[in-house]
Formats: C-alpha cells, sequence, structure tokens
C-alpha cells in the first residue's frame, strides 16, 4: 500500500486530492505527504491572521492532529486545501476568543477599534486588491513556463529542485527561466 508521494509533476491540487484519498483509506505516508505539501501554504496563510508564530505553528499542528483523528468522518470533503485554510482560520479565531476570554486584562481596557483604525483597515484592503490587480497583469505579460515557474518559486515557495522536477527541466534552466521572468516583470512595472 506504501507509495511515493514525491512525484510533483502531477498537479498541486489532484496530487492533493490523491493523497487524501489515499490517507482516509488509511495511509500514513499519504498523511505525511498532505502535511509536507501544505505546511508552508497555512504558515504563510495563517502569518496574515497573527503576528503571533508559535500560535500559528500550534494552530496548524493542531489542525493536522483534528483530520488524523477525524479522518473516518471526512467523506464531505471536496477540496483539502480548502478545508485546510478554513480550518486553520476558525482554530486561529477559536484561540483569540479563549486567549481575550482567559485574559487578565479588564473590559474596559480593551482597546476598541476606532474609525481611524477601520479607515486604515479599508484603506490597506483596497491597496492590496490594486497590488494584486497590478501583479496578475504583470504576470499576464509572462511566457506560460515562466509564470508557473515563478509561481512556484514565489507564490508556492517551492525549491529549484522541485520546480526541475515538476516542470521537467534542468537546474540550470529553471533558474534562467526565474532570472528572465523576473527581469521581464522588471521592465514591464516601469
Amino acid at each position: 500500500m506504501e507509495q511515493d508521494y514525491k512525484n510533483r509533476s502531477v498537479n498541486p491540487d489532484i496530487q492533493s486530492s490523491q493523497l487524501f484519498e489515499a490517507f482516509k483509506k488509511g495511509d500514513i505516508n499519504a498523511f505525511s505527504g498532505l502535511y509536507d505539501m501544505h505546511v508552508n501554504l497555512l504558515f504563510n496563510y495563517g502569518i496574515r491572521l497573527t503576528t503571533d508564530k508559535e500560535l500559528l505553528k500550534d494552530c496548524i499542528q493542531e489542525v493536522f492532529v483534528k483530520i488524523y483523528n477525524k479522518r473516518n468522518e471526512l467523506e464531505a470533503v471536496q477540496n483539502i486545501k480548502s478545508y485546510l485554510i478554513i480550518s486553520l482560520k476558525n482554530k486561529l479565531c477559536d484561540e483569540s476568543r479563549k486567549r481575550i476570554h482567559l485574559s487578565d486584562i479588564a473590559v474596559d481596557e480593551i482597546d476598541i477599534i476606532s474609525g481611524d483604525n477601520v479607515e486604515n483597515c479599508y484603506i490597506a484592503i483596497e491597496k492590496e486588491k490594486t497590488d494584486s490587480a497590478f501583479i496578475a497583469k504583470l504576470m499576464s505579460k509572462l511566457s506560460m513556463r515562466q509564470r508557473k515557474a515563478i509561481e512556484l518559486y514565489y507564490f508556492e515557495e517551492r525549491k529549484y529542485e522541485d520546480i526541475c522536477e515538476i516542470m521537467e527541466m534542468n537546474y540550470q534552466s529553471v533558474r534562467n527561466l526565474i532570472h528572465r521572468g523576473m527581469v521581464k516583470l522588471r521592465s514591464c512595472a516601469c
């Protein structure tokens, strides 16, 4: 029943689904593969929600422990990546609520969000949307291979060796592809 789950030339979403199905059938190596495949994504997502890295690591660990313990009840999960992200968000919210509830700070000492903070938050969200649209526009100027390599390296934080396997290219070609893509992005951004 043991399989090699390091084949990264498969679409990550398909590989994730295959790992999840194998895990539900009892393959512990598949669970390890799911963890390896999603832990960086969850950390990068969670760091946007909290600055407490230790809390974040604990919550990620607890999400995977919960999945492991409830694997027989997870039949309805269609998209494991979304399930993990939502589970992490919920876990972080639960932990934040617990910390506030258990805190020694009196309720009247808690700093309520002022109108200025709400406005700054709105401005930050709008800036992020604008930046995302700008990045998407820049990325559309790249060749499909350059875009894929840059997404793997910068957004998914994959190592060059992983990208080589996924794209079926040698190491130097991947480095050159990413370098040329970044040069093109810089020239288009100016």
